[in-house]
């Protein structure tokens, strides 16, 4: 009985580790994706950098072009700005769905564990019922015996008291 509760442990954490394994293999793909996407923001912004300081106009000034370049690549980053504010939701939702497993799983674990405990607690009872019940019966079977005992004995008694008592009239008679 005992091992078949263990055996059920068991196999009850290891299909919760490997749900939990899936989803953290889902948030760490995810991570990686706005790792991605903030080391390409980071080279944009270099980019920028460097057409600021692009000048190709004549005297060393800016020319439009300069301009529209460096407008250019600030659109990219706001982008891609946008697209990591869109991943890092989906990573926060990620960890909030794994906050709310994780607690799902640990109020149901709870409320078995009670449930187990519930059981016990009934079953022990009804073993401590039982054992008084088997000292009840046993005391109960001890005076049955005793009176047994003590009847058979007085009906011996009783018998070897009449048999002597009915011997020697017989005796007296045959003579």
């Amino acid at each position: 009985m005992i091992s078949k509760i263990f055996l059920f442990f068991i196999l009850l954490f290891l299909s919760s580790q490997s749900l939990l394994a899936q989803d953290t293999l889902a948030y760490e793909v995810q991570r990686q994706r706005v790792n991605n996407l903030l080391n390409k923001r980071s080279a944009r912004f270099g980019q920028f950098n460097q057409s600021l300081q692009s000048r190709t106009g004549i005297f060393g000034l800016k020319t439009k072009k300069d301009m529209q370049a460096s407008i250019d690549i600030l659109k990219e980053i706001v982008a891609t700005d946008n697209y990591i504010f869109k991943e890092t939701k989906v990573l926060l939702d990620y960890k909030d769905m794994e906050k709310t497993f994780i607690s799902y799983q640990a109020e149901e674990s709870i409320a078995r564990i009670n449930g187990y405990v519930n059981t016990i607690s009934k079953q022990q009872k009804i073993q401590e019922e039982q054992s008084l019940q088997i000292k009840e019966l046993q005391q109960t079977s001890n005076r049955y015996l005793v009176f047994f005992i003590f009847s058979t004995l007085l009906l011996v008694i009783l018998a070897i008291v009449l048999v002597k008592l009915k011997l020697p009239k017989k005796t007296a008679r045959i003579r």
